[in-house]
């Protein structure tokens, strides 16, 4: 189903490095805002980046896929030292397919990580790409984000992955 994440987290530092390498995850595609960063944050979290530098070490690839503008998007990916493709444009296929090839990975060797249900887990599904959906950082976020939020709500209530 397009709109159904094949695993959920919490938080991004919450998800098993160690699960995601033995199913053969090499390459990992993280939305910023309300999943790496929160709503205006300039930096992720201590345990956010420390995930990320755990993942790096092990040999994960890692590049940030998001709509937002390439000055924001390109500070916080570079103070991790990952690529990023800005102004994606998601749910669409094209950002992802740029990611692919940033990451160099399958499709099958590939996971998406996100906050929302309409862009990452929709882009993801098709783009044929797993997915963890993650809950957003909190009430704060861009104003037109509350109505797709209320919407979420309502598909995911009662849901299981």
């Amino acid at each position: 189903m397009l709109l159904r994440p094949d695993r959920l987290a919490r938080r991004v530092y919450e998800i098993p490095l160690e699960e995601l390498i033995a199913a053969g995850i090499r390459g990992l595609i993280i939305d910023l805002d309300n999943t790496l960063v929160g709503y205006r944050q300039q930096r992720p979290s201590d345990e956010d980046a420390a995930w990320v530098a755990a993942a790096l070490a092990r040999g994960l690839r890692i590049v940030i896929v998001s709509n937002n503008v390439q000055g924001w998007v390109s500070e916080v990916a570079g103070g991790l030292k990952i690529s990023f493709v800005h102004k994606a444009a998601k749910p669409l296929p094209r950002a992802f397919g740029k990611a692919l090839q940033l990451l160099g990975t399958t499709r099958d060797q590939t996971m998406v990580v996100g906050d929302q249900l309409f862009t990452d887990v929709l882009g993801a599904k098709l783009c044929g790409l797993k997915v963890i959906l993650t809950e957003p950082f909190g009430p704060r976020e861009h104003p037109a984000m509350r109505l797709l939020r209320f919407f979420e709500r309502l598909f995911l209530r009662g849901r299981q992955v």
